[in-house]
């Protein structure tokens, strides 16, 4: 069972912390059980509680537990004034927690303002990172080697992955458990938490099934589910039809209604999405198009050359 520490700082906003945790709990429903822990990284914690900025007082611990590569540390926002120098300062101690977590390899996450922890612990120099639109200039200016982009729901980049706030956190976790688990598992969790299943990172791995999940047909939806689950086999329409148990003509003309594709169709963009993913992390064009099930490369290469033309489609 994989952990999860949400460090929390004076001021947490109830929703940054509360959305990504529900996503990881829920995915214990599906098979998929995460260990849950609450840390205080203030530079001067109180007894063992953090005031969040609605007023609601938190129970936080000041020992970490031991983390793996396979465990993530986030970082929720809190309540920021018109001084950034007057934003919380994370201890000594949590800073090197943090760096040392994601050296030997575990990914460290933040919503809203909790970047300007990850910034704190030098994990944003160099790297590509987002924050809510209202401290975008704030965070490039108290860590100005960090690489902000603007106008995202979240950025990944080498472990590091960010959000830009409140509700977008629920986007970094669904995209997360999509990473990990396949992006079967974020569209159930998505469904359960009743959430809009959008995605629109700058990673797109995970979020062809969350784009085109915002609508209301339970059918298309069963179909959905299954090629999610089985994108790298052959799925010919006549055996989708028959697990959603219509006809092929009409199961065509649902799927296309409700999702603005055909099941082929959103089946390739599934494969591409998850051989970019692959591609990004080392895979060669040859290995990530056999992965994903395409038996010659050449498909793949016109799949990422078509999406390119048309600016990531």
């Amino acid at each position: 069972m994989s952990i999860v520490v949400f460090l929390l700082l004076p001021g947490v906003h109830l929703l940054d912390l509360a959305g990504p945790a529900q996503a990881f709990f829920t995915a214990g429903d599906f098979g998929h059980r995460y260990d849950l822990r609450y840390v205080s990284g203030a530079s001067v914690p109180d007894a063992g509680t953090v005031a969040s900025a609605q007023g609601l007082p938190l129970v936080a611990g000041s020992d970490w537990p031991s983390l793996g590569p396979d465990d993530l540390v986030v970082v929720p926002g809190w309540r920021v004034g018109n001084d950034p120098a007057a934003w919380p300062l994370l201890s000594t101690p949590t800073r090197e927690r943090l760096a040392a977590h994601h050296a030997a390899g575990g990914t460290v996450a933040s919503v809203c303002a909790g970047s300007d922890a990850l910034g704190q612990a030098g994990l944003l120099d160099g790297r590509r990172c987002t924050t809510h639109h209202a401290v975008q200039d704030a965070l490039a200016a108290r860590h100005p080697r960090a690489r902000v982009v603007r106008d995202v729901l979240f950025t990944t980049d080498d472990g590091v992955v960010t959000s830009a706030g409140i509700a977008s956190g629920i986007d970094l976790a669904l995209h997360l458990l999509a990473m990990r688990h396949g992006p079967a598992l974020a569209a159930r969790v998505a469904r359960e938490m009743v959430v809009y299943a959008r995605r629109n990172g700058t990673e797109p791995q995970a979020s062809a099934m969350l784009r085109h999940r915002s609508h209301v047909d339970d059918t298309v939806h069963r179909v959905q589910d299954h090629i999610d689950a089985h994108f790298a086999r052959s799925l010919p329409l006549a055996d989708l039809a028959a697990h959603a148990g219509v006809a092929e003509r009409t199961l065509t003309r649902s799927f296309t209604r409700a999702t603005g594709l055909t099941p082929l169709r959103y089946q390739q963009l599934l494969r591409r999405e998850r051989a970019e993913h692959l591609i990004g992390h080392g895979a060669t064009v040859e290995a990530a198009a056999r992965t994903v099930g395409f038996q010659d490369p050449r498909m793949l290469r016109r799949l990422r050359s078509d999406a390119a033309f048309r600016g990531g489609a």
